[in-house]
């Protein structure tokens, strides 16, 4: 079985909730070009809630940063933000967002504090089989058999001459000779 060397992407951005769909798509893009496109909604979702929790509760400098990881056979995404306060899971309903949203979408999730503030991650488990390349569609109609256009007498009549002539031409020239 081939696995693919360890990838990383990070991100410095400050959060804004402007900011959140341009973050979204610099992450899909990821994703897609690491052939973990089954994985981009769930892991965006999580990554909107991760940074939205950033621009609702820090106070001060939003800044965070945002990190991809792809060690083959996990994927790992985090935000850091320099705010120490750490969160609570405060509710067990994915509706209501937040770090509920988060673990629904995840195998597992964690927050560990830094010297400069918190870090909140979650990982998701890559099978091989979600990382296969989508298929080309088959076209829906069968392509129509190539038949050539009818030629125009009057058009034909007029390249005959020209083709004869280039014929005549081909045979007048001498062979051997140079």
């Amino acid at each position: 079985m081939h696995v693919q060397a360890a990838c990383r992407y990070t991100l410095e951005v400050q959060a804004t909730t402007e900011r959140i769909p341009q973050i979204r798509r610099i992450l899909a893009a990821h994703l897609r070009h690491w052939k973990l496109e089954a994985h981009i909604t769930p892991v965006c979702r999580a990554v909107d809630e991760l940074v939205g929790n950033v621009v609702q509760h820090v106070t001060g400098d939003k800044t965070c940063v945002v990190e991809l990881r792809w060690t083959g056979r996990h994927l790992i995404a985090s935000v850091a933000d320099n705010d120490s306060h750490m969160p609570r899971l405060t509710s067990s309903c994915p509706s209501r967002g937040g770090l509920a949203t988060v673990a629904v979408l995840s195998d597992s999730w964690g927050t560990c504090g830094t010297t400069t503030g918190k870090v909140i991650w979650f990982s998701r488990r890559v099978t091989q089989a979600e990382r296969m390349l989508r298929a080309t569609p088959a076209p829906s109609a069968p392509m129509p058999e190539f038949k050539p256009l009818p030629v125009d007498p009057v058009v034909q009549r007029e390249v005959e001459p020209a083709a004869r002539h280039a014929a005549e031409d081909t045979e007048r020239v001498p062979v051997g000779v140079g």
